[in-house]
């Protein structure tokens, strides 16, 4: 945390700028867990046009509103041209994101996991439990 403070010329003076860090570290983790779905969906991760074996492919992102406790948060969520792609991490019409969901984010992150390692561990969860959203 203390890197991600030093690299963004964060200062800290109250509350609120706590919950401003909470959210935007919520929606870095949020938008990277949707990408790697969308990379498995389609068998492609981006830019790899070599790979890619599906006549479908990606087609932007559209803005989604979350709310959670630290908070409103925007974030991108990726679409496809066939208009195929359903998420797992956060349902279609789903637009709140669980107490419990946030704690057990911010506990990896506290132990010193990377955002990239708890997008990984979020989508093993995730293929087999969604209970926590």
């Amino acid at each position: 945390m203390s890197n991600y403070l030093k690299e963004n010329d964060v200062h800290i003076k109250d509350g609120t700028d706590v919950n401003s860090i909470m959210r935007d570290m919520m929606s870095i983790i949020l938008e990277g867990t949707l990408d790697a779905e969308m990379n498995e969906e389609l068998g492609y991760s981006r830019y790899d046009y070599k790979n890619k074996e599906t006549d479908n492919s990606r087609n932007g992102y559209s803005k989604k509103t979350m709310h959670t406790s630290y908070g409103d948060m925007e974030i991108d969520v990726p679409r496809d041209r066939k208009g195929k792609f359903e998420l797992q991490v956060i349902k279609k019409h789903q637009n709140t994101i669980t107490q419990d969901m946030e704690e057990k984010i911010i506990s990896m992150y506290a132990k010193g996991m990377t955002t990239a390692d708890i997008e990984s561990h979020m989508r093993g969860l995730y293929g087999s439990m969604e209970v926590f959203l």
